[in-house]
């Protein structure tokens, strides 16, 4: 209204007009050059954290742990998210999503050696039986996911019939399907 008000007082002017560059003082001429090494690092953890659902000090906590163990540091922090109990209810199929999973933990769907536990954080050991509980079953949330479900993972098995499965060894970084370049979240911690 008022720039048909200002129009029709002043004319046409050149401000009104839609630009096909972007705002700012020297417009295209100017894009933001190549990201610096830590911006590049920095993302690669932030696409960490976000993929598996952590927190930041959940997660420094993790890298804490894994630069404490034996082996490379990049590859134990893989499979220390790797072993977590909801990304191992994701991973098996019984949610469609880590969030999803994390949710069915936390709600006490889901039971572990035959305990219920609801801490979707908590990290399994090789052997350690990740199973639906009894009167959760029928629920439609994991009937569809489990349709839906058709990756295999070696380093996990699956019962159909129980539903329930077996975190067999923690996986080697081969067998971890994310992108992840681990490498540049360590070089990262170690500033």
């Amino acid at each position: 209204m008022l720039v048909n008000l200002a129009k029709q007082f002043f004319g046409d002017d050149k401000n009104f007009e839609k630009r096909n560059y972007p705002p700012g003082q020297h417009g295209v001429g100017k894009r933001r050059g190549k990201k610096s090494e830590y911006a590049i690092q920095l993302m690669e953890k932030q696409k960490a954290k976000y993929t598996y659902g952590i927190l930041e000090r959940q997660f420094s906590n993790l890298f804490k742990k894994a630069s404490a163990s034996k082996g490379i540091t990049g590859e134990v922090l893989l499979q220390l998210c790797e072993s977590r109990l909801d990304n191992v209810v994701f991973r098996l199929g019984i949610a469609n999503s880590r969030r999803a999973g994390r949710q069915l933990v936390s709600h006490r769907h889901i039971t572990v050696n035959g305990e219920i536990v609801n801490i979707p954080s908590y990290r399994l050991k090789a052997g350690d039986v990740v199973a639906v509980r009894e009167k959760s079953k029928s629920l439609e949330a994991i009937e569809n996911a489990l349709a839906a479900n058709s990756n295999v993972y070696e380093w996990l098995s699956w019962n159909a019939d129980q539903k329930s499965g077996t975190f067999i060894k923690a996986p080697e970084r081969l067998q971890i399907p994310e992108n992840i370049k681990e490498q540049l979240i360590v070089e990262l911690y170690s500033k």
